[in-house]
């Protein structure tokens, strides 16, 4: 009888899809004086920023993919999340400080207060995050 409850909906046991653990801990990007936060962590690790824009299609679908490129050894990626449409000032403050001309969806790394890595569009779901554990 099992197969058939499970066909017909009786059972969900062996329906239901294992959820997927995200290892991809966003960070909100909120507030200016998070800049300096950013800078000071950045000093021994890399910190990345990812400016998106909720009313682009093409951002949408970035995001979605960059998320999917997380795996466990990524876990410790400090990532902050910019609404750019939101926080219009703090995404004009990150290119300015970080002297990183603004794009979006665009992704930028940190390191020792400088930009060491940024990309734009499709180019950040070909970043080897690898690179910055």
């Amino acid at each position: 009888m099992g197969l058939f409850n499970n066909m017909f909906g009786g059972n969900d046991k062996g329906n239901s899809k294992p959820e997927k653990k995200s290892h991809l801990n966003w960070i909100p990007l909120t507030d200016l004086n998070q800049l300096e936060e950013i800078k000071h962590l950045s000093k021994t690790e890399p910190v990345l920023i990812f400016k998106h824009s909720t009313r682009c299609g093409i951002s949408s679908m970035v995001i979605k993919q960059f998320e999917k490129l997380f795996k466990e050894e990524h876990e410790n990626l400090k990532v902050y999340y910019l609404d750019l449409l939101r926080y219009r000032i703090i995404s004009d403050e990150v290119g300015y400080t970080f002297q990183v001309m603004h794009q979006s969806p665009q992704l930028i790394v940190v390191k020792n207060e400088v930009s060491v890595f940024n990309a734009s569009h499709y180019d950040i779901t070909l970043t080897d995050l690898t690179k910055f554990v």
